[in-house]
């Protein structure tokens, strides 16, 4: 029985240019001279580095152990001595540096020891764990955790599992020539993945440009049960995981929601390919397909190490002389690369040469006319026009009203417009700038609170040490009280030697009263330091200056005569 097709609106159908790099095989990429092997190749935190200069490696060591379980591990691609663990340049849109380890390799490809996993004998937590550890990321190029996403969701399960093998950037060619040469594997594959996620079915969404794939699928899918190949319409961005799970189910994925709240998941054909390598062969990610394509002599697809320069791999297409850029990726959501002595990593699955002749430059943007074209080739359903006017006025709370973060970056948009205008570019900048201003605003909330309750330690500090305070007055107070009786009376010496006090209340005239006496005794208790040993001269001017002060203090105590 056929899976029902649903739609979706929008999309465009550029020249698909497929045929050049699927006339020959995958081929096997030499080792290069140098492997730089960043330690950051999935979304999720940076794995911590676990060689150091100098460390013979094995190929499929652990160099990378994952931080949290928001990340996967990473692999040497080769057996060789490790030279370096610091910052490179990395193949990304921002041009900024992450830590890498550059390794030197041996040629002699010396594994580590392998050891195959009998998946159904196996736990789906003991199984996701085997994931996380064998670095299993998204290779249809996000490059998310794959562990991460076979958690079941709400329902504690994953109903439907979908494989996509659409593959609708034109150009891309490295998911088609997988499946046609690897389609038993990738079934063993989602065999696995199925089993993790407890899936009832599984839909292989194929563009219907693909018939080699298609057929080849089929006969790899004709026993298993539950499991089927469906070919999809070719119109571009049908490979998009949000857009392939609409067409084949029928179900809308909205922004900030996963698959598994709706009992479906999707995964790449390449990720399904070596997850069955990690479990069954005991190989972790170390390698991937990339086609190279475009402005070059030799056009094809190559099984590369994750590391391995991109100088090294146009060396194997030979690009033709007017070649005027590199761009990694499609033309519709690839980025042109600033240099080409960057690495492979597991989110590189093409590098296209661009020359004035195959991508003639586009014209000087002009203003926007309204046109609605843009609108109508939207496949998230969004009002592009609308969004670019907000994002170039930095009005980023419209935009934000209009859903600027439903935008897939797919490029139909930009494609369309007649007025030249980078749409795609507006968009991103605007997102970038909102999850700046959120971080900022995280930051200074964090900061907020800390002052805040700063302030409320202090304030409870002076509290509690007033409420220490007054009840030791208090029991002061009671102590005082409780001694007091009413027949006694202050001894003379006493009378003579407090000075007299001013209009106060019983109880403080007996606290000041306290403090007085205790501060004489204190003075009295002090004997005068230096007065041993003193010569006789200066023991009778000491004896003289004691006498002068006696008799000051009997004057001082005379009472005044009375006048006459």
């Amino acid at each position: 029985m056929l899976a029902a097709l649903f739609k979706f609106r929008g999309g465009v159908k550029p020249a698909s240019h497929k045929d050049e790099s699927t006339r020959a095989p995958i081929a096997r990429a030499p080792l290069p001279a140098r492997l730089v092997v960043p330690l950051r190749q999935s979304a999720g935190g940076t794995p911590l580095p676990l060689v150091a200069a100098g460390q013979k490696v094995l190929k499929g060591e652990r160099i990378g152990a994952p931080e949290g379980n928001f990340s996967a591990a990473i692999h040497a691609p080769t057996s060789g001595t490790v030279l370096a663990v610091e910052s490179r340049t990395l193949p990304h849109p921002s041009g900024l540096s992450a830590p890498c380890v550059v390794i030197a390799p041996d040629g002699e490809e010396r594994w580590i020891e392998r050891t195959p996993v009998n998946y159904a004998a196996e736990s789906p937590d003991a199984l996701r764990d085997l994931l996380r550890d064998s670095g299993i990321v998204g290779l249809g190029g996000a490059t998310f955790p794959s562990h991460l996403k076979l958690k079941p969701g709400a329902a504690g399960r994953i109903g439907t599992l979908i494989v996509n093998g659409a593959e609708c950037e034109p150009w891309i060619t490295c998911d088609d020539l997988l499946m046609r040469e690897r389609a038993e594997g990738i079934v063993r594959g989602i065999a696995i993945l199925r089993h993790i996620a407890s899936a009832d079915r599984v839909l292989i969404g194929i563009e219907d440009n693909k018939p080699q794939a298609i057929a080849a699928m089929r006969a790899a899918t004709a026993q298993a049960t539950g499991v089927e190949v469906v070919p999809v319409p070719t119109r571009y961005p049908a490979g998009g995981e949000k857009q392939l799970i609409r067409v084949l189910t029928g179900i809308e994925i909205p922004y900030g929601r996963i698959g598994p709240e709706f009992g479906v998941q999707c995964f790449n054909v390449g990720t399904a390919w070596s997850a069955h390598r990690a479990v069954e062969l005991g190989e972790p990610l170390v390698s991937r397909i990339v086609t190279l394509t475009g402005n070059v002599e030799r056009p094809g697809n190559f099984e590369v190490p994750i590391g391995t320069p991109i100088d090294d791999l146009l060396a194997l297409v030979a690009p033709r002389a007017d070649t005027d850029r590199f761009i990694m990726g499609g033309p519709m959501m690839g980025f042109t690369l600033p240099r080409t002595d960057l690495p492979v990593t597991k989110a590189t699955n093409c590098i296209l040469a661009a020359s004035p002749a195959l991508f003639p430059p586009t014209g000087p943007e002009m203003p926007c006319i309204r046109c609605g074209a843009c609108t109508r080739a939207c496949p998230a359903e969004l009002q592009p026009h609308e969004l670019y006017w907000f994002s170039r006025a930095k009005n980023f709370g419209k935009a934000q009203e209009y859903n600027i973060f439903d935008c897939i970056e797919c490029g139909c948009c930009a494609y369309v417009c007649p007025s030249n205008i980078r749409l795609v570019d507006y968009y991103r900048f605007a997102k970038t700038s909102m999850r700046a201003l959120e971080r900022e605003k995280t930051a200074s909330d964090a900061a907020r609170q800390r002052f805040e309750f700063r302030n409320f330690r202090t304030e409870r500090e002076q509290k509690e040490k007033a409420e220490r305070l007054a009840a030791k007055t208090a029991a002061a107070r009671q102590a005082i009280a409780g001694g007091e009786k009413p027949a006694a009376a202050p001894t003379p010496a006493a009378t003579e030697q407090t000075p007299a006090l001013p209009q106060l209340d019983e109880t403080k005239k007996a606290l000041i009263a306290a403090a007085i006496e205790r501060a004489r005794a204190q003075k009295e208790g002090v004997q005068p330091k230096n007065t041993d040993n003193l010569a006789p001269e200066k023991l009778a001017e000491i004896r003289e200056i004691e006498a002068r002060r006696a008799k000051v203090r009997e004057i001082a105590k005379t009472p005044p005569e009375e006048p006459v």
